[in-house]
């Protein structure tokens, strides 16, 4: 059976966790990488760990919005096609963290970076055969919303309401992409469940070490979690969007899935990036 070609893979948050296993199973396989995180000693880490000459490392803040279209820009001048974008970038801020762009950073990382880096790279997707963007999120997960008249929570932050809003920010964000981007590429929302990822990254210790214990006996292993990511890349689903979560398919239908909400997402977001 003949081997898959190799692939170029673009892995944003992908020094920890989820994203490094991708990072690592992908090269595995012989394809080019190229991992965006904000840590340089875990970028210099991951590489040394790799010892791969297809690995690159592009060290930038995500939150920030010029800071995207650098990584943008050298990714197009590096590249001309780009088959997989996956998309792991998030922080948890337990106070309210204001970027250079005026923006609520959880909803700059978590969901801007990866809106821009989405439909930035569209050219490049779509110079590909079979291309596929991977939006790991929080998908089938009901709670939380988008606070239409707060978006950047000047006035009631809390980390969990951040985090929940731009999780379903992500959830239209792929509803968006599929119906209106114009382009081939698969879009892929995946809710991988409890996973032993990214469990050291919390900055209240407390929190950090209850983490740790809960996920020593009830998360999922990284491994098996990226296992769909993987093969994705190989495969990407048919239909335009997919959502999956925890291994099931979530029905289109699901309130948390709205177009019309999609729409005036989009309409807020362009109204953003208009004013910047």
């Amino acid at each position: 059976m003949p081997s898959q070609p190799s692939k170029t893979v673009i892995i944003s948050g992908g020094t920890d966790g989820m994203g490094r296993a991708t990072a690592l199973e992908r090269l595995s396989r012989g394809d080019h990488v190229t991992v965006i995180g904000s840590n340089e000693a875990k970028g210099r880490a991951l590489l040394d760990q790799a010892g791969h000459p297809n690995l690159r490392f592009l060290r930038a803040d995500l939150s920030s919005i010029a800071e995207t279209e650098r990584v943008i820009a050298h990714i197009g001048e590096e590249h001309d096609t780009v088959d997989a974008l996956a998309l792991f970038a998030n922080r948890v801020n337990p106070k309210r963290r204001e970027t250079a762009d005026g923006l609520e950073s959880t909803f700059a990382l978590y969901y801007l970076s990866r809106y821009l880096l989405s439909y930035r790279l569209r050219p490049l997707l779509d110079a590909s055969p079979d291309p596929v963007i991977i939006n790991v999120a929080g998908v089938g997960n009901t709670a939380g919303q988008i606070y239409w008249d707060d978006p950047q929570l000047t006035r009631r932050y809390g980390q969990v309401r951040a985090q929940l809003q731009a999780g379903r920010a992500n959830d239209l964000l792929g509803v968006m992409f599929a119906d209106q981007a114009g382009s081939k590429a698969r879009y892929v929302l995946y809710h991988p469940g409890f996973t032993r990822s990214g469990v050291d990254g919390h900055p209240n210790p407390v929190v950090r070490g209850s983490l740790k214990l809960l996920a020593k006996f009830f998360a999922r292993p990284v491994a098996d979690a990226v296992q769909p990511i993987v093969q994705w890349i190989d495969r990407p689903p048919a239909d335009p969007l997919c959502a999956i979560d925890r291994g099931k398919p979530v029905e289109k239908s699901l309130k948390t899935l709205d177009p019309d909400a999609a729409a005036r997402l989009a309409a807020y977001t362009e109204s953003l990036l208009r004013g910047r």
